[in-house]
């Protein structure tokens, strides 16, 4: 079965009711679950999965213990001893190694947060697709490449996109998908 990148925007404490759906669905389905340790969004998917009775879940960790761990899953600690604990490049490591380890994500952002975001690039740079749940809108939108990260990038104030454009050097990324996007259709011959 699949392995499922779910996290989203520390901001969000309460899931809604079309995310729980879209967490059942992967449960129904025998997939497992990856999930971060961070409060917010990762805790409240913890929390979700606990009381679905989920064996299958993995909670990834930079450094040596989880923040948190509520249904006391396996846990996959990432050395992240290249960065100041508690620093943005510190938590980043577990984000970067669940983006590998998965098949496909789920984020649910808040239309602000760099590190959603950051998570659905990382997933793009692999060839991955996400299926992102706007908190705003209440909407689901599949970014399968640069064309629909654009639209995402729609979504969030001026402000809020300068802030990501600031951390995460969001042109640069754009520019390295697209190369990607034009080589994977160009003509070998």
């Amino acid at each position: 079965m699949s392995k499922i990148f779910v996290a989203g925007s520390i901001s969000i404490r309460q899931l809604d009711p079309r995310v729980k759906a879209r967490i059942d669905s992967i449960v129904e389905g025998d997939h497992t679950v990856i999930v971060g340790d961070a409060n917010g969004a990762d805790s409240s998917v913890q929390a979700y999965l606990s009381g679905k009775g989920m064996v299958q879940a993995i909670v990834y960790c930079s450094g040596p213990r989880p923040r948190n761990n509520i249904g006391g899953w396996a846990v996959v600690s990432v050395d992240a001893r290249h960065a100041a604990p508690g620093s943005r490049a510190y938590f980043t490591a577990k984000d970067v190694e669940m983006a590998k380890a998965a098949d496909f994500g789920l984020m649910i952002w808040d239309a602000r947060s760099p590190g959603t975001l950051h998570n659905v690039m990382e997933l793009l740079l692999r060839g991955k697709i996400a299926v992102v749940f706007i908190n705003t809108t209440k909407a689901f939108l599949t970014v399968r490449g640069v064309e629909q990260l654009e639209r995402l990038l729609s979504f969030m104030a001026a402000p809020a996109l300068r802030k990501a454009e600031e951390k995460l050097n969001l042109r640069s990324c754009l520019s390295q998908l697209r190369n990607e996007q034009a080589a994977m259709f160009a003509d070998p011959g």
